[in-house]
């Protein structure tokens, strides 16, 4: 349209030209029509009016291009933002935050050859802080990192640990791998099969002859539905508390079958040196421990039993040899339809069979537990623990009363 015009334009400009140039000498007979002065001036406003128009063509030719830039610009930002808050979502989608609490407020009386010790008293303690964040990069892939958090009056301190810290890859129901300090074959479990850890921990970890967690290697599935159900690990030994390198690894293991639903039966079984051994320090003996456990759990109904044998787990650097073992029962009955829940459970062990068999470890709880909202629990509980040995070189007892409670989300 921008060149009509100009030739518009130049086409005008030709014929007035023409008409305003003296006619030649030898131009014929008939006179050429004369151009009068407002001729010439309508020609010169209609050229006006069409540079005008040019020019008004021109602005509104940039003025579109601006507009197309600033929509390529416009729309190039929102795709950005969008990538963005899609990543954004990906990684809040993805990504999941819990945490739990385990705390109590007791009175303790603590006696040591009949002497009461620093450990009675009053106090509030926070027994447990867990905080996890778990991000599934894909189906397959996902990682996890759980902080563990303590702080007990007995000792006067707080502590702050890595519990849990893997990668993992999940190829099915059937094979799940972990790298890193993960939940071993055998605490938690049973911890899962007694349903009240916030106010005990299970029997093989209250004795120290096992721990919740370890740096290493992790496999572990289910078949048939989910009623079959095994955990393997290979790892340092020496706990999710420290993580230093030993000479060789230790193995844990467990196999569990669910009858029923509300039913389970477990092995487990435990073998190395806990970490002792390195490059300048030899292990005389290897700790072995075998463990087995049958639960029921309907509800806030739970009864079950749990046993070790163990065998060198205090004597791996020394030269004499040792075994231990020990069981536990426990049990709780709902009262009435609030959720209110009566339980029980009492543990008996010979924490050192060959070296100093008279020693004897008692201990049991009652209590009494209180739902108030989801993920908070209170329990008013009674704890008794005795150790002692017929000479009397040990003689501990601990009884303790207050309130435990668990918080989680």
């Amino acid at each position: 349209m921008r060149h009509n015009l100009i030739a518009s334009a130049v086409a005008a400009g030709l014929g007035l030209a023409a008409l305003a140039a003296p006619a030649p000498a030898t131009a014929s007979p008939q006179s050429a029509p004369s151009v009068s002065a407002t001729d010439l001036e309508a020609l010169k406003a209609q050229v006006a009016n069409l540079q005008a128009q040019l020019d008004a063509l021109e602005e509104r030719t940039e003025a579109q291009s601006d507009i197309n830039v600033a929509n390529a610009q416009a729309a190039e930002a929102a795709q950005a933002t969008q990538a963005k808050l899609d990543t954004l979502s990906k990684l809040v989608n993805d990504t999941k935050i819990s945490g739990r609490m385990y705390y109590d407020f007791t009175n303790i009386d603590d006696t040591k050859n009949g002497e009461k010790t620093d450990k009675s008293g009053s106090a509030f303690d926070i027994k447990r802080f867990y905080l996890g964040v778990d991000h599934a990069l894909d189906e397959k892939w996902s990682m996890n990192l759980t902080t563990d958090f303590q702080y007990s009056s007995a000792v006067g301190a707080t502590e702050l640990y890595l519990k849990k810290a893997y990668v993992q890859y999940k190829a099915s129901d059937a094979f799940v791998l972990r790298a890193g300090s993960t939940d071993l074959p055998w605490v938690p479990f049973a911890e899962g099969a007694y349903g009240m850890r916030y106010v005990e921990n299970t029997l093989v970890d209250r004795l120290k002859f096992g721990t919740s967690a370890d740096w290493g290697v992790h496999a572990s599935g289910k078949f048939a539905g989910g009623a079959m159900e095994y955990a393997v690990a290979a790892l340092n030994g020496n706990g999710y508390k420290n993580p230093s390198r030993s000479k060789r690894l230790d193995v844990e293991g467990r196999v569990s079958y669910a009858p029923t639903a509300s039913t389970v039966i477990g092995i487990g079984a435990y073998s190395g040196t806990l970490g002792k051994e390195t490059e300048t320090v030899d292990a005389e003996h290897t700790a072995n421990r075998v463990d087995f456990i049958a639960a029921y759990a309907a509800g806030n109904t739970r009864f079950g039993v749990e046993y070790f044998q163990a065998k060198n787990w205090t004597t791996v650097l020394s030269a004499e040899s040792d075994k231990a073992s020990g069981w536990s029962a426990w049990g709780s009955v709902g009262l009435g339809q609030g959720g209110i829940t009566l339980f029980a459970r009492y543990d008996q062990a010979d924490p050192s069979k060959t070296l100093d068999p008279t020693l004897q470890d008692t201990y049991y709880n009652v209590g009494v537990e209180f739902p108030i909202v989801e993920g908070v629990k209170l329990s008013t509980v009674y704890k008794h623990t005795d150790r002692n040995n017929d000479s009397k070189s040990v003689d501990l007892e601990t009884n303790e009363f207050g309130v435990w409670g668990e918080f989680r989300f």
